[in-house]
């Protein structure tokens, strides 16, 4: 199902390019969507509840707040790749507080201290300097993408800087898989927002949340979904 964009938004910064809601390969792109979802409800979902089920509140935060703190350092070099000086030294500052005082990373001490993570990466630092998104793409296992966004993915992974660096094998592969279900349990409560057809409610949802990162909130309504709909999910 196509969803027709309204041009209801603000302009976009003077360097920034706007996400291409456009779906020229829908038919792949529901194929590669209903793999990823058979993946998910037979194996990814189910781990994801136990580990919610068996996890207390209080350790599955700490867990997100460590993984979230690792990604300070990409925001600090993604935040310096765009020339946003104030949003890098919020990324030092977050990684430095978290991680002296929040117990490695365990506790979110920097928003208490009135520094809320400012996410950026290397696709956001594309569209900062004027990279089309290209078409929406459904990617097996990844989800939902762009080219920009694929590639941006990419060179955060493999070739900026990471805290990831400093981890060993085989340690590394069961923090990453740590990493995944925790992000999957996270995104369980988001289920009772999705309505209508999954794959579209997907989309519209990435698309939203791309343009919202993109533009550094300067977007004052959805572009993307029905007038009804109120897409703004942090974890897409």
């Amino acid at each position: 199902m196509q969803v027709a964009a309204q041009n209801v938004q603000e302009p976009a910064p003077e360097m920034s390019s706007p996400v291409n809601e456009t779906d020229p390969y829908e038919d792949w792109n529901r194929k590669v969507y209903g793999f990823n979802e058979t993946i998910d409800n037979w194996f990814l979902r189910p781990v994801a509840k136990a580990y919610r089920w068996a996890m207390p509140d209080f350790a599955d935060r700490a867990v997100t707040n460590f993984f979230n703190n690792l990604t300070e350092v990409r925001n600090f070099a993604n935040s310096l790749f765009q020339l946003k000086g104030e949003s890098a030294v919020v990324a030092a500052g977050r990684f430095t507080y978290n991680t002296v005082f929040g117990l490695g990373g365990l506790i979110d001490v920097a928003t208490a201290f009135d520094l809320p993570e400012r996410p950026e990466d290397f696709g956001q630092t594309l569209g900062y300097w004027g990279v089309d998104s290209g078409p929406y793409l459904m990617l097996p296992f990844l989800g939902p993408s762009n080219p920009r966004d694929f590639a941006g993915f990419g060179t955060d992974l493999l070739l900026l800087p990471s805290a990831w660096d400093a981890a060993e094998e085989p340690d590394v592969y069961f923090a990453r898989t740590l990493q995944i279900v925790d992000k999957r349990a996270d995104l369980i409560p988001a289920e009772s927002f999705m309505s209508g057809d999954g794959y579209t409610f997907v989309r519209n949802a990435y698309l939203q949340r791309r343009e919202y990162l993109i533009n550094d909130g300067k977007t004052t309504s959805d572009p993307f979904a029905d007038e009804d709909d109120d897409l703004m999910l942090e974890d897409f």
